[in-house]
Formats: structure tokens, sequence, C-alpha cells
């Protein structure tokens, strides 16, 4: 098996960046808010201006934490899906999960109109939103989980995969032709992305799907090391292929399908990271790659999410394009500086 070098020092840079990334996430924003005042609010100190501190509790707070759990949940989504498929260009929407937690949204946003038992919900707004998202991405994840009980074949699995992917993309197109301008504009924002629309309930709520996922993920470690290898030598070490595959969809799916539904569908994340943490840290343990994953995807969110909040400015830019923006010139630099990827 392979070797685990000490990456102590790396591991408490991650941690400071992560610490002072977040901190200036919380101090960015359309309210213009002195760094000391942000920092006394942190630790329990009384602020001049009132609104200040209600600013930052219940509101630019839990949009941090939700782009540490967003940015790594999805990067480590990435990872297992990449590992699992053997494949650099998988990423947490191979299987369709994500697209069914658009089709969910889809639905609710462009079908109400047309499936009048729907509109009812179309009074709920956001909380409407992530149940129609949550219940169309773990109905895919269901299907998927179905299909990988039959199916042996790995790459199988990923083609079927897609396949729903594509399914739900064209129900999704159809339901947009039937919509009027003002369904589709709301769809339209909604795929644009977004970490600052939750509430802390609902913030408390995405941490439960991320933390089993993330556990799930740990405890696949040795599977996940097995399965780099090939699938004939994990199964020669022992690891069950069925079993093992089922945990890392779960997985999966309850990270990428979850964070979808609270925060819209966000690339690049899953796809981008975990070549990024491999190509810094020139390791293909696992050990050293789900931590490091989780963390540099939460750094990269907040830093996005930072720069798509235009200090001091009421707009907010789309999460997506700027994930995509910054992240994308720094992989392919990455990937012709080294001239390789590790599949």
């Amino acid at each position: 098996m392979l070797k685990v070098k000490s990456y102590r020092f790396s591991f408490i840079l991650l941690l400071c960046l992560l610490l002072v990334s977040w901190f200036l996430n919380i101090s960015f924003g359309s309210v213009s808010i002195p760094l000391e005042a942000t920092f006394s609010a942190l630790f329990g100190g009384k602020l001049s201006v009132e609104s200040w501190e209600y600013i930052i509790w219940s509101y630019r707070v839990p949009k941090a934490v939700t782009a540490i759990l967003v940015g790594g949940g999805l990067a480590l989504s990435g990872l297992l899906m990449q590992t699992l498929f053997r494949n650099p260009l998988a990423g947490p929407f191979v299987l369709g999960i994500s697209s069914g937690a658009s089709l969910g949204a889809a639905i609710l946003l462009l079908g109400a109109s047309l499936l009048s038992g729907l509109a009812v919900f179309s009074f709920i707004n956001d909380i409407s939103l992530i149940i129609a998202a949550s219940l169309g991405s773990f109905l895919v994840l269901l299907v998927v989980m179905l299909v990988a009980n039959r199916v042996r074949d790995t790459m199988a699995l990923l083609i079927i995969g897609l396949m729903f992917g594509s399914l739900t993309s064209a129900i999704v197109s159809v339901l947009a032709y039937f919509s009027d301008a003002e369904q589709l504009q709301r769809f339209i924002f909604w795929s644009y992305g977004s970490v600052g629309n939750l509430s802390w309930n609902q913030v408390l709520l995405l941490a439960g799907f991320v933390f089993v996922g993330v556990l799930l993920s740990v405890v696949s470690i040795k599977k996940l090391n097995a399965f780099l290898l090939g699938e004939n030598y994990a199964q020669s070490l022992g690891v069950s292929l069925k079993k093992s595959r089922l945990i890392i969809i779960t997985a999966t799916g309850l990270l990428a399908g979850a964070i979808t539904a609270f925060a819209g569908p966000i690339a690049f994340v899953g796809l981008a990271v975990p070549h990024l943490t491999r190509q810094l840290f020139n390791t293909m343990e696992h050990k050293v790659l789900v931590p490091a994953v989780f963390m540099y995807g939460a750094i990269l969110m907040l830093i996005c999410d930072s720069i798509a909040q235009l200090p001091n400015s009421a707009s907010v830019l789309p999460i997506n394009a700027i994930t995509s923006l910054i992240g994308a010139p720094v992989v392919i630099w990455l990937l012709v500086r080294k001239r390789k990827l590790f599949f």
C-alpha cells in the first residue's frame, strides 16, 4: 500500500489559510464593516452599531459556514468519483445526482403552472425549492444504487450515470420551453448557485448531510487506495467491490445531492480541486487527500464567494462564474507545468 509522508506543516498552513479566508469572507459585503469590528463581534464584543452585529451573525457567518460545507463537500465528492472510476474527468455530477436536483427544482419553478398539484408549493419559496431539489437528487440516487447493485462493470455504471444526467437535462429543457419569462428567470438565477440564502437551521441540516458524507469517505479510505490499482487488485485484497461501490456512491450522493439542493448546481469545484490537491501534495494516498481536498475546496469557495460579493456593493456576481474564472486558469497552468495527470 502507498506510504504516507509527513504533511503536518502543509495541513497547518492549510488550516491558517482556511481561517484567514473565513475571516475575510465575513468582513466583505454590501455594508462596509471595519475589520476590528468584525473581529470583536466574532469574539463576543459589543459593537457601536447594532445593525453590524445582526448582519455578521444572521447573514455573513451562516454564509461563510455554508461556503466551507459546499466547497469541501463538492471537492470531496469529486475525489470519490475520480478514484472510483479512475477517470480524471469524473466529478460529483457524473452519476446524474445533481441533475436530479436540478430536475426537482425545474419541476417546481418551471412546471408549477402545468402541474396544479405543485402550484401550492410556489408560495413556500426557498423551503419548497430545497425540498423539491432534495427529492429529485435522492430519487436519482436511489435509481443509481439499484443499478449499481446489478451492474458489475464500473465503467458501465459511469455511462449509465451520464445517461441519467442527459435524460434529466432533456426534461428540464422541455419544461423550459413551455415556461414563461418570469419562471425561466427564477430557474436561471437558481442555476447560478448561491451560498448566501440559508438560515442557521438550514445550514445545520446541510452540515448533517455533509458530515455523514465525510464520515463514509473516511471509512472508505483503504478501499479508495485499493481502487487506484484496479478492481482486480482491490478484490485480491479482500475488498467487496459491490459493497464498496455502494458506500462510495452513497457518500457522493449525500454530498453532491444535498449541496445542490441547498446551494444550487455549483460547477468546477468538484472536478478541479482534487487535481489541484494531487499536484500540490504530490500523492495519491487518501489518508492525505481526503482532509486536504476538503480544506482546499472550502478555501477556494470562500475566496470565490468573497470575490463574487463585490465588497461595498449591493451587486453579487454568480458564484458559478467566479469558480470557473478563478479556478480553470490555475488548473490549466498546473497541468501544463507538471505535464501529466495522476491517472
